[in-house]
């Protein structure tokens, strides 16, 4: 399965670019045993936080481990009059098409010596840069609408007007009821505000020492409080001093460890487990994956081959001491082609090559 990717998005110095290197410092420190990867500029890889992977590992007596992983691009800065070309409008619209999700960042940090370029407070931020999704895909279905009609698109026509109409309404496409039918034919036209989304809110120090009690939102939608410049710095520490700074701040969890774990559900994903001495690991699969499918994500000779998958749950094979007594006990289940996959499987796949 290829890489899922969530773009990082926002007005001028809101920390997208110091949120993104927050978290690729996170990668480097607490993923050391993941191929850390730059794919290309302002893009990189990283690992999905995962407490169940080190007593997997421990069991299984290995010392390699391979976490779930999803990829951020940090995606050039919107100005108002995107939809039109102004600023970098065009490179970052069609950036955001190329991407599964988005991340918006809005400002809520205060420090006068950073410009605020545009920005506002949260709502308003979040506002502009939606104005000109949906101003750039009034366009798309504007080109769509004008182009020549066949009889069999009359369906397609037809959703194009409904989704136009909603959209001059001030709507994202993601909030449009459709069938599943439409749902099915809305894809083709590719609509940037029919993508998933999360929203963070860049904050201060101050406000980030109540991290637990966090409950702003932005319009109805939640939003994940991060403060970038703290965490950028927490990566300049060591993994005892990280917690015990963020154990005087009063949080359990950092904001990045919420957003990238926020971006994995968003993304429709879950994470299966491999575990052996080789290596334990943490593998991506689409929710709702069936078992062949999940065989073809370790390798496509796998899916083809396919055979049967033994299975029993993490908190089974954790409890039990592994594959064999796990057998013994008579949890580890034997599951055919159609079996969807569960997010706490341990799984070893039969296959014909």
């Amino acid at each position: 399965m290829s890489q899922l990717s969530v773009g990082i998005v926002g007005l001028p110095n809101v920390g997208k670019s110091t949120l993104f290197n927050a978290l690729l410092g996170r990668q480097v420190a607490d993923a050391s045993n993941y191929p850390f990867c730059t794919i290309e500029p302002n893009t990189g890889v990283v690992a999905v936080p995962d407490k169940n992977l080190l007593p997997l590992a421990t069991l299984v007596k290995t010392e390699k481990i391979t976490p779930a992983a999803v990829k951020f691009v940090d995606i050039a800065g919107l100005v108002k009059g995107a939809a039109e070309g102004e600023g970098l409008g065009n490179q970052f619209l069609t950036h955001i098409r190329d991407v599964n999700a988005i991340c918006h960042v809005v400002r809520a940090f205060t420090d006068p010596n950073v410009i605020r370029a545009g920005s506002t407070n949260p709502q308003s931020d979040f506002e502009l840069i939606c104005a000109e999704l949906i101003l750039k895909d009034l366009e798309t279905l504007a080109r769509f609408l004008d182009s020549k009609r066949r009889p069999e698109e009359k369906d397609r026509f037809l959703l194009a007007h409904k989704l136009k109409e909603h959209l001059q309404k001030g709507l994202l496409a993601s909030r449009v009821d459709l069938d599943p039918k439409e749902t099915l034919l809305a894809h083709d036209f590719f609509l940037l505000t029919a993508k998933p989304f999360i929203i963070v809110v860049n904050t201060d120090e101050d406000t980030y020492q109540n991290l637990e009690n966090w409950s702003q939102k932005v319009g109805d939608w939640e939003t994940i409080p991060v403060c970038a410049r703290l965490e950028e710095e927490l990566n300049t520490l060591g993994p005892e001093e990280k917690v015990q700074y963020l154990k005087e701040l009063g949080i359990a969890q950092s904001g990045l460890e919420r957003l990238i774990k926020r971006a994995y559900q968003t993304l429709g994903l879950q994470s299966f487990y491999t575990a052996g001495p080789k290596e334990a690991r943490a593998w991506t699969i689409p929710q709702k994956a069936t078992a062949p499918q999940a065989a073809g994500v370790i390798h496509t000779d796998f899916e083809r081959g396919f055979i049967k998958a033994d299975c029993v749950s993490l908190a089974d094979f954790l409890a039990l001491g592994g594959w064999q007594k796990a057998r013994e006990a008579g949890r580890v289940r034997q599951e055919g082609r159609e079996y969807l996959m569960r997010p706490d499987d341990v799984v070893e796949f039969k296959f014909n090559l």
